[in-house]
């Protein structure tokens, strides 16, 4: 469960970039030393971009600096390069904001009324003023903080559909455990009964007898029909026609793209008339390529390939991720899923084959023969 935001997250963003604005118009009204009117045109330029921060953090920051440079103002610059460093990861654009940052606090103004005593202070100011480095490091802190959060409900979202995995292969096994018990065993001997009766019938003499055992024989034969069907529920998928579907086919593919929580495109097509079989290798490596896309290439877009060979002789399905744009980290997982789809490829006598992209992304490919199953 997801705890609520803190209240200051609960404050409407115009609210908050009002109010920067008029600290920033504070501050520079108790610090105004050059009243020109170009001085202080350039200042209230400076303060008023800042409503414009968080769509254009970068421009907005290159604004400050020149009223920066001719008026004694802090907080507008200091707002400005906060928002750059909580929005960029460019650390080498953060520190040449800072440095420009100190350099416009530290530099005389007029710049050509520069004596020895203003160097000296001027080379003193300067060092101070590499204070800016602390908006740079809050909002990078914002931003890491920021991107745990989101790191952490990833994880936690893949844990629950780990789980999902491991609860629906743990059912698909023990269905398929009971149809193999109800086919081999009580199958058998429900036939034999059926069987016995049968020649208990055709050996019987007396009517009442004879008509006794035809009705042993005729519930038999339904019970035979009954257990057939329920062995075939059994084998089927079952339950409702989720993603986690034991016996998928390829009607239920698109659902899986769709629901599959990633930037996911489905293109091209397979042959009208592949097995079953091969409907499901097909979607079972669909599933666990973007069930991998999601846990190692958080926010990368994935492309789902349905292909057929020009002379018909193969058939398959490529998918291909970008590299991640976020960072991932370690997750939980069996890493037996590309070695149990290599299996299933092999049965059909097929390949597979996965291996990262010449453009730091990962692509699964699976190929198989175009033959009757």
């Amino acid at each position: 469960m997801t705890a609520p935001p803190a209240w200051w997250a609960r404050i409407p963003d115009p609210v908050v970039d009002a109010a920067v604005v008029a600290i920033a118009a504070a501050d520079v009204r108790l610090n105004l030393w050059d009243d020109s009117p170009f001085a202080v045109a350039v200042a209230a330029a400076g303060c008023a971009a800042l409503a414009l921060r968080r769509r254009f953090p970068l421009a907005v920051f290159v604004c400050t600096l020149p009223a920066t440079l001719m008026q004694d103002m802090v907080f507008a610059p200091f707002a400005a390069l906060f928002t750059l460093a909580e929005r960029s990861r460019n650390r080498r654009l953060l520190t040449v904001g800072a440095l420009l940052f100190a350099l416009a606090s530290a530099a005389p103004w007029p710049l050509d009324d520069l004596s020895s005593r203003d160097r000296t202070w001027t080379l003193v100011n300067f060092f101070y003023m590499l204070a800016a480095a602390a908006p740079v490091l809050l909002g990078q802190l914002l931003q890491a903080r920021r991107d745990l959060g989101r790191r952490l409900v990833e994880i936690e979202e893949a844990r629950e559909h780990e789980r999902l995995l491991h609860s629906q292969a743990v059912l698909a096994r023990e269905r398929a455990q009971l149809a193999r018990e109800m086919h081999d065993v009580v199958s058998h001997q429900v036939s034999l009964i059926a069987v016995q009766a049968g020649a208990l019938q055709v050996a019987a003499r007396e009517p009442d007898f004879k008509e006794g055992v035809r009705t042993i024989r005729s519930l038999s034969v339904d019970t035979l029909d009954e257990l057939r069907h329920m062995v075939t529920l059994l084998r089927a998928a079952g339950g409702r026609a989720t993603e986690l579907t034991p016996q998928p086919t390829l009607a239920d593919l698109h659902r899986l793209v769709t629901t599959s929580g990633i930037d996911a495109d489905l293109t091209g097509e397979l042959p009208p008339d592949i097995s079953t079989r091969a409907q499901r290798a097909v979607y079972r490596t669909v599933q666990e390529a973007l069930t991998n896309v999601r846990k190692h290439a958080p926010g990368a877009p994935a492309t789902v390939r349905l292909w057929c060979a020009d002379d018909g002789t193969a058939f398959g399905v490529t998918v291909t991720n970008t590299r991640p744009t976020r960072p991932s980290l370690p997750l939980p997982g069996s890493h037996q899923g590309l070695i149990g789809l290599a299996e299933r490829a092999e049965l059909l006598d097929g390949t597979l084959e996965s291996g990262p992209t010449a453009h730091g992304g990962y692509e699964v490919r699976l190929s198989i023969p175009n033959h009757p199953d």
